[in-house]
Protein backbone atom coordinates (compact mmCIF):
# COMPACT_ATOMS: atom_id res chain seq x y z
CA UNK A 1 0.00 0.00 0.00
CA UNK A 2 1.31 3.50 -0.96
CA UNK A 3 0.75 6.95 0.70
CA UNK A 4 -1.67 8.02 -2.10
CA UNK A 5 -3.89 5.03 -1.58
CA UNK A 6 -4.75 5.44 2.03
CA UNK A 7 -7.79 7.35 2.65
CA UNK A 8 -9.59 8.93 6.07
CA UNK A 9 -11.38 6.81 7.95
CA UNK A 10 -14.01 9.59 8.06
CA UNK A 11 -15.22 12.16 6.16
CA UNK A 12 -14.10 15.94 6.90
CA UNK A 13 -15.61 18.14 8.73
CA UNK A 14 -16.41 21.89 7.17
CA UNK A 15 -14.91 25.10 9.40
CA UNK A 16 -17.15 27.22 11.16
CA UNK A 17 -18.09 30.27 9.44
CA UNK A 18 -17.09 33.58 11.47
CA UNK A 19 -16.98 36.60 9.67
CA UNK A 20 -20.08 36.54 8.00
CA UNK A 21 -20.00 38.30 4.06
CA UNK A 22 -17.41 38.83 2.47
CA UNK A 23 -14.44 36.03 1.74
CA UNK A 24 -12.01 37.45 4.18
CA UNK A 25 -11.57 34.46 6.27
CA UNK A 26 -13.00 34.75 10.21
CA UNK A 27 -12.88 38.72 10.68
CA UNK A 28 -14.27 40.20 7.45
CA UNK A 29 -11.92 42.41 7.06
CA UNK A 30 -12.55 43.63 10.46
CA UNK A 31 -9.46 43.47 12.62
CA UNK A 32 -10.24 42.18 15.76
CA UNK A 33 -12.03 43.56 18.62
CA UNK A 34 -13.84 47.25 18.60
CA UNK A 35 -16.58 49.20 18.09
CA UNK A 36 -16.06 48.50 14.54
CA UNK A 37 -15.82 45.32 14.06
CA UNK A 38 -18.94 44.36 15.91
CA UNK A 39 -22.58 43.35 14.67
CA UNK A 40 -25.54 46.11 14.52
CA UNK A 41 -23.26 49.24 15.54
CA UNK A 42 -22.43 51.71 13.02
CA UNK A 43 -19.86 54.67 12.90
CA UNK A 44 -22.24 57.72 12.61
CA UNK A 45 -20.10 60.31 10.48
CA UNK A 46 -19.09 63.51 12.02
CA UNK A 47 -20.76 65.75 9.24
CA UNK A 48 -23.98 64.93 10.43
CA UNK A 49 -24.37 66.46 13.70
CA UNK A 50 -22.92 69.86 12.07
CA UNK A 51 -26.12 69.37 9.16
CA UNK A 52 -28.46 68.85 12.48
CA UNK A 53 -26.75 72.59 14.08
CA UNK A 54 -28.40 74.49 10.98
CA UNK A 55 -31.49 76.04 11.08
CA UNK A 56 -34.51 75.11 9.68
CA UNK A 57 -36.19 77.93 8.46
CA UNK A 58 -38.68 78.05 5.71
CA UNK A 59 -37.17 79.76 3.00
CA UNK A 60 -33.72 80.82 4.67
CA UNK A 61 -31.53 80.57 1.56
CA UNK A 62 -33.32 83.26 -0.42
CA UNK A 63 -32.56 86.01 2.17
CA UNK A 64 -30.00 87.81 0.13
CA UNK A 65 -32.87 88.44 -2.84
CA UNK A 66 -33.53 91.92 -1.38
CA UNK A 67 -30.06 92.78 -0.32
CA UNK A 68 -29.53 94.58 -3.61
CA UNK A 69 -32.81 96.87 -3.72
CA UNK A 70 -32.02 100.16 -2.05
CA UNK A 71 -34.73 102.08 -0.65
CA UNK A 72 -35.30 106.11 -1.51
CA UNK A 73 -38.48 108.09 -0.26
CA UNK A 74 -40.58 111.17 -2.35
CA UNK A 75 -39.67 113.51 0.28
CA UNK A 76 -35.56 113.01 -0.85
CA UNK A 77 -36.30 113.31 -4.10
CA UNK A 78 -38.04 116.75 -3.75
CA UNK A 79 -35.00 118.25 -1.49
CA UNK A 80 -32.44 117.09 -4.21
CA UNK A 81 -33.70 117.21 -7.75
CA UNK A 82 -35.29 120.51 -9.59
CA UNK A 83 -38.02 120.30 -11.69
CA UNK A 84 -38.55 118.06 -14.88
CA UNK A 85 -34.97 116.63 -14.00
CA UNK A 86 -34.18 113.31 -14.77
CA UNK A 87 -33.93 110.43 -12.04
CA UNK A 88 -32.64 107.02 -12.12
CA UNK A 89 -29.84 105.29 -10.58
CA UNK A 90 -26.81 107.05 -11.91
CA UNK A 91 -28.08 110.59 -11.00
CA UNK A 92 -28.74 109.08 -7.59
CA UNK A 93 -25.61 107.92 -7.28
CA UNK A 94 -24.23 111.32 -8.59
CA UNK A 95 -26.10 113.31 -5.60
CA UNK A 96 -25.29 110.67 -3.16
CA UNK A 97 -28.57 109.53 -2.33
CA UNK A 98 -27.56 106.00 -2.79
CA UNK A 99 -24.16 103.64 -2.63
CA UNK A 100 -22.83 100.75 -4.71
CA UNK A 101 -23.20 97.54 -3.52
CA UNK A 102 -19.88 95.75 -4.28
CA UNK A 103 -18.91 98.13 -6.80
CA UNK A 104 -22.18 97.92 -8.83
CA UNK A 105 -25.47 100.13 -9.43
CA UNK A 106 -28.22 98.90 -7.15
CA UNK A 107 -31.74 98.39 -8.53
CA UNK A 108 -33.36 101.48 -6.67
CA UNK A 109 -37.18 101.49 -5.65
CA UNK A 110 -39.04 105.01 -4.65
CA UNK A 111 -41.63 104.68 -1.91
CA UNK A 112 -44.02 107.50 -0.99
CA UNK A 113 -43.07 108.69 2.05
CA UNK A 114 -43.41 112.75 1.77
CA UNK A 115 -44.54 114.89 -0.52
CA UNK A 116 -43.46 115.88 -4.18
CA UNK A 117 -43.89 119.46 -5.65
CA UNK A 118 -41.92 119.00 -8.97
CA UNK A 119 -42.53 117.40 -11.87
CA UNK A 120 -39.34 114.72 -12.54
CA UNK A 121 -38.73 112.02 -15.24
CA UNK A 122 -38.27 109.17 -13.43
CA UNK A 123 -36.20 106.01 -15.38
CA UNK A 124 -35.07 102.39 -14.44
CA UNK A 125 -37.27 102.69 -10.93
CA UNK A 126 -38.91 100.63 -9.52
CA UNK A 127 -41.97 102.10 -7.60
CA UNK A 128 -44.49 101.96 -5.20
CA UNK A 129 -48.27 102.28 -5.54
CA UNK A 130 -48.50 105.38 -3.00
CA UNK A 131 -45.04 106.84 -5.00
CA UNK A 132 -46.88 106.46 -8.38
CA UNK A 133 -50.09 108.23 -7.61
CA UNK A 134 -47.75 111.06 -6.03
CA UNK A 135 -45.71 111.19 -8.95
CA UNK A 136 -48.34 111.52 -11.36
CA UNK A 137 -50.33 114.16 -9.61
CA UNK A 138 -47.41 116.49 -8.86
CA UNK A 139 -48.20 119.79 -9.87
Amino acid sequence: MQIHQIKPKHKLKKKKRVGRGGKRGTYSGKGIKGQKSRAGRKMVPVIRELIKKYPKLRGYRAQNRAKNIVVVNLKDLDKNFKDSEVVNPKTLLEKKLIRRIKGRTPKVKILGKGELNKKLIIEDCEMSESAKRKIKNAK
